[in-house]
């Protein structure tokens, strides 16, 4: 794999995709909603249409057999204008539940598909004007680009998926239409218009299943456009954590911390504190019921040499000065491990001399 190239190995990162929904960037098919909202209109309009239907014939010979706006009594004194306001009020009236239902139901349907497919996005700065949208070059650029392109083969594509649909539809139907001339205009009318609806579902159901199928592809392209490059990982985790480099050297610091603190946390067990005077210090301790060597407990250079004096001190430890002894300890033997057999003699010299003034036995 190229390290610096641009190949998109790596899924993309949830922050990444934050700044994507951010910028409008989501997986979305612009024809499931359309799709989803003619199906459910052609499925209203064959449980509602009747109704609809009727309730304007009733309406329209209504209008025309009822006088109300020519009679004499509202021709007089502003009669007229009142039995208009009233005529259309009772008119809204009528018509509000069957139509407030169908369009309704068809902002619900389109809301939801969209929700279903994006969730709730708010991007008010979409809506701002933008010059750079009014670019002449811009926008030649969107018409002719391989994105038109595709849409155009693929608007070609659901006509011809729609005509075919509608062909064996209908192919089953040739018989019927021939022998419409011996049935009466209402029967005619009724075959027709339920015949075009369950046509026009047939159509609206494939409709739908290609938005599907557009929808699936848009995902599968949105996840394949968020994918990040080595270097496009290594600049977000310099975004988001802060340069490597600087969390590299943050952690070795907090390594060294902790040896540090390691290095002196056992002095406070230690039974004799061997300085350089003052810039190595090691703090041994021997138990002669439990141990057969002496012990490096904790030893430093510098500040560290200091804080182990300074606990002996704290703990009554005796500090011994012994130079050669100090230098040839703090490079021989790591803290937690027993002196090697070259400072036994200068280290039992030391023991005996502390034992003896503190009245302890050291064998």
């Amino acid at each position: 794999m190229n390290e610096d190239g641009g190949e998109k190995s790596f899924e993309a990162t949830p922050h990444r995709r934050e700044q994507a929904r951010k910028e409008g960037q989501v997986a979305r098919s612009q024809d499931l909603a359309g799709a989803l909202v003619l199906l459910a209109a052609i499925v209203l309009l064959m449980s509602l249409g009747r109704q609809v239907a009727d309730l304007f014939a009733n309406f329209t010979r209504y209008s025309l057999r009822e006088p109300m706006f020519i009679i004499d009594e509202n021709t007089e004194n502003g009669g007229l204008f009142n039995a208009v306001i009233a005529h259309y009020f009772s008119t809204t009236i009528r018509f509000l539940k069957p139509l407030s239902l169908f369009f309704g139901s068809l902002f619900l349907i389109a809301v939801g598909a969209n929700i279903a497919q994006i969730g709730f996005l708010w991007l008010p700065e979409k809506l701002a004007f933008n010059p750079s949208h009014l670019d002449p070059i811009k926008g030649f650029g969107r018409i002719f680009s391989m994105q038109s392109v595709i849409r155009l083969v693929m608007g070609v594509l659901k006509i011809v998926i729609c005509a075919v649909v509608a062909y064996y539809a209908l192919r089953g139907e040739v018989g019927t239409i021939l022998g419409l001339t011996e049935l009466e205009e209402q029967q005619i009318c009724s075959y027709l218009a339920n015949t075009l609806l369950w046509i026009a579902v047939k159509i609206a159901v494939a409709l739908v299943l290609l938005a599907l199928l557009d929808y699936i592809y848009q995902k599968w392209k949105y996840e394949q456009d968020l994918r990040m490059t080595v270097e496009e990982m290594r600049e977000e985790m310099k975004n988001t954590m802060g340069d490597p480099q600087i969390l590299g050297k943050r952690k070795q610091i907090q390594r060294e911390l902790a040896q540090k603190q390691r290095a002196v946390q056992g002095a406070s067990d230690a039974d004799v504190v061997v300085t350089n005077p003052t810039h190595l210090a090691i703090a041994l301790k021997f138990d002669p019921e439990t141990m057969d060597v002496p012990v490096v407990v904790a030893k430093g250079a510098g500040y560290l040499a200091e804080a182990i004096r300074q606990i002996a001190l704290r703990h009554g430890i005796p500090i011994m000065e012994k130079k050669p002894l100090a230098q040839s300890l703090y490079k021989a033997v790591d803290i937690g491990q027993p002196i090697h057999e070259e400072h036994y003699r200068a280290v039992g010299e030391i023991l005996r001399y502390v034992f003896r003034l503190q009245g302890r036995k050291i064998a």
